[in-house]
């Protein structure tokens, strides 16, 4: 892309800044480290251009207190950017957790929420954390998924996290990335620490 520049122009009908103004699907997949920071990172920009932001976080426990949440609280309430409203499904998933069938439940009850919010068109960015996961595992229907997002209305962006994304919904977003790992502290015995994973 030389400065700038698209390599392929579609003969689709649309301006320059039609296409370049249409709403996204993206994915951070793979099972390297930062798809999240990724989507977070993306959540910074959007509130410096004012939009309001729906955080849904579908796995990681509600007791963990990560950065990224305190941060874009702050940001939101600040009253110089975008609006910042952070979700938390029930309460998560961990690793440890053994109560699936409450977890089931809650990711349900949070794609619900998430189909509310775009039919009202509440949030120019929604960052969908680990929702890879309900989906991979059949909790959330992912042809209805694909759907919703296809036809939601407005310019609503849309960010997807996690491992074992569906091909239905690679198939279908805008922009895709493969996070892959080489190598990991884990990898040698090493916990995850502060201020590197929360």
């Amino acid at each position: 892309m030389p400065q700038g520049r698209p390599s392929v122009i579609p003969d689709d009908g649309l301006t320059t800044r039609q296409r370049r103004n249409r709403p996204l699907v993206i994915v951070h997949t793979g099972v390297g480290k930062g798809k999240s920071t990724a989507a977070f990172g993306l959540a910074l920009r959007a509130w410096n251009q004012g939009w309001p932001i729906g955080v849904f976080q579908f796995v990681k426990s509600a007791k963990w207190r990560v950065g990224e949440e305190r941060a874009l609280r702050v940001l939101g309430d600040s009253g110089e950017g975008g609006s910042v409203a952070w979700h938390k499904m029930g309460e998560g998933w961990s690793w440890v957790q053994r109560d699936l069938e409450s977890s089931e439940e809650a990711a349900r009850e949070g794609w619900a929420q998430v189909k509310r919010d775009l039919a009202a068109e509440s949030y120019g960015l929604y960052v969908l954390d680990e929702f890879a996961y309900p989906l991979h595992w059949g909790w959330v229907d992912t042809g209805e998924v694909v759907s919703v997002l296809r036809d939601r209305p407005g310019a609503q962006h849309v960010v997807i996290t996690g491992r074992n994304v569906p091909q239905a919904l690679v198939d279908t977003a805008d922009l895709v990335t493969d996070m892959s790992k080489i190598k990991h502290p884990m990898d040698v015995g090493q916990k995850g620490q502060r201020g590197i994973e929360w």
